[in-house]
Parts: structure tokens; sequence; C-alpha cells
């Protein structure tokens, strides 16, 4: 199936001994994007159920589930417990993955730049602007930096993607959080913007010596130059599964609380600075009941069956015990106007 900034799968009927399934729509995050199309696919494929999800960022996401114009919405950035409470919804995470920082550098070869945090941040904010800079040379021995301007490359949509970025940038540079700050879109100090994975990438592609961030699937099926960072603990790494692993390592998964987890600058040697879940928002009592339990169903399949899917494309599927936390909370947490629970 060709890639593109949305996904319409043909309509399909199942037809069951009670009812006929409907399709399911959804949007929200850039981020899992490739991998909700491959879901989609194979879902379509073992039950006749489609699923129309449009790749619009996750502000867009959250506020077509606000507008109850679509089915679920997605996000890379947690809703809070009390943002879910005052609109009625409920989340939970689908996967968990990287944002990574890319480059266009002539004989740079990839996943060989090094950056830090506090570096990555002043790039940003426009306090670095060759990238011969001493403090980007201190930490790259051996490498031939150009005497070239940087050209800075950022999401212009309001995006989960960005909120992830910042968030780090926030915690690792106090000039950061106290002039910009973390949210899905942000007043950016310098630079060009793009919208979707697919801007950001496509400017950096096409702008010799530029940097932007995407999504690490993304990255990777573009063959994009992305760099090492500087975790918590002072070691370089390189984003993969088990750097994401690492990161997620501890996280403290509460159903009561949304699911609100944010996986930015953990501790542990290995984990990846920049680390993100994706979620999914759903109302609590959905008006369109039959289109709520097809949604329920699509994510139990492709926690049963996706995780495989999930891998190949680099994402990093949730743990058992996770998932089990998940269907418990949607016995708990959405429900019909009578209040009867519509997963069991």
């Amino acid at each position: 199936m060709k890639m593109l900034n949305s996904f319409v799968l043909v309509t399909g009927i199942l037809i069951t001994s009670t009812a006929f399934a409907v399709d399911i729509t959804g949007a929200g995050a850039t981020f899992p994007y490739p991998l909700y199309a491959k879901w989609a696919e194979a879902y379509k494929i073992k039950t006749g159920v489609g699923m129309n999800y449009q790749s619009i960022g996750s502000g867009g996401g959250i506020k077509q589930i606000q507008a109850k114009t679509v089915d679920f919405g997605a996000s890379d950035a947690p809703m809070t417990p009390e943002e879910l409470s005052k609109n009625g919804l409920m989340q939970f995470p689908t996967v968990i993955g990287g944002v990574v920082p890319i480059v266009n550098l002539e004989g740079i070869a990839q996943g060989t730049l090094k950056l830090s945090g506090q570096v990555l941040a002043d790039i940003y904010q426009g306090k670095i602007t060759q990238w011969n800079d001493p403090r980007i040379v201190a930490d790259n021995a051996g490498l031939n930096l150009p005497s070239k301007l940087i050209t800075v490359v950022h999401r212009a949509d309001g995006s989960g993607t960005t909120f992830i970025f910042t968030h780090y940038l926030a915690q690792v540079s106090a000039s950061w959080k106290n002039d910009v700050g973390a949210d899905k879109a942000v007043k950016w100090p310098v630079g060009t913007g793009g919208k979707g994975n697919e801007g950001v990438a496509s400017f950096v592609q096409t702008i010799k010596n530029s940097i932007g961030y995407v999504e690490y699937a993304y990255a990777l099926q573009n063959k994009m130059n992305f760099v090492q960072l500087k975790n918590l603990e002072g070691q370089f790494v390189a984003p993969n599964d088990d750097s994401f692993k690492a990161a997620a390592a501890n996280a403290k998964w509460d159903k009561k609380k949304g699911f609100y987890e944010i996986l930015t600058n953990q501790t542990g040697k290995g984990s990846w600075p920049i680390t993100g879940a994706t979620f999914v928002l759903i109302p609590q009592s959905p008006e369109k009941i039959d289109n709520a339990k097809e949604v329920l169903k699509f994510f139990d399949w492709a926690y049963s069956n996706g995780d495989k899917l999930a891998s190949d494309l680099d994402y990093v599927p949730l743990p058992a015990k996770l998932k089990t936390t998940i269907h418990d909370a949607w016995k708990e947490q959405v429900k019909d106007k009578s209040g009867k629970a519509l997963w069991k």
C-alpha cells in the first residue's frame, strides 16, 4: 500500500449472526502512523473491518475526538487525568518508540555525530549556529565537521512528537524551559517549519547542513542520518529497540491516572533520552456504541497479533502485564448510557 499522509481502507462488511460490523475512524499522531497502517491492513484482511486513520498530528487528533468527529483520537502527548475527566475521555498507550534528531551533513556517516542535550537545545535556540562550534567538536573527535551555518527544522503543526522533543529539551536546558517550554506547539526561536514527519524529513533531506527531528521508524524507513545523544547517565547512545526498552523499564503505568507517563531523560546507561509512548483517546460514554466496540476490538487484536509488525517497524510492543491492565481499564471506564461496560 502506498504510504500517504493518511490512509483509507475500503469499507468492508463482516456479516455475523446478529449484526453488520462497522468501519472505524481515527485521527491524530504521525508518530504511530506507519504501524497503524500495517495493523489496519492486516486487520482488514482478517476481519473485513476497515479503519480510516488520518495522520494530522496529535493536536488535531485531540481536537477531533473532543469534537466527536472520529471514533478515536491519537496523541503522543498524553492528556493529564484532569484533562481526561473534563473531556469525558479515557486513554491508553499502544506502543513505545523514540524521537530522533536527523541531520544532512556531507561526509558524516549515519549514527556517528554525537550531541548532548544542552548542545541540541542551544542549536534549537539559535545559540549554536555553526557545525564546527567548539562545543560540537569537543564531543566528535575525528569527525570533519563543516564550517557551515546550521539550518534548524521543526514541526509547523501541533504535534506529540514536538511535545516529546521539547519536553526533553526543557529537562536538559534551563534556558529552554524558561524561554520556550514544552508543548505540542511552541514559539520556536529559530528555524523552518515542516508539516508532519514527512514535512520535516523533506526539508532535512533537501537542505544541506540542516537538523530536524522525526519519529525513529520514519527515520529508518527514509534512510535518514540520525545522531547519538548523551543520556542522563552521561553515556552516548544510539536509538534502537534496546535503548527504548531501557528508557521504559521503570515506567509506572497507572490506569487511575489515564496511564499518564512521559519517558524522556530516564535513568539507565542504555536509555535513549527522547523516548515516548503513543496513546489512543476514546470517549468514556460514546454516542456510537458499535463504533466504540469496534475500536476496542481493533486494538485488542493489535495487542494480541500486532507485536511482530510493531517490532518489524522498530516500535517496542507493550509488556503483557500492561496490556492486561489496559483491558481492565476498558471494562471499568468505557460504558454505554446505562452504565453497562462495552468491553467484557
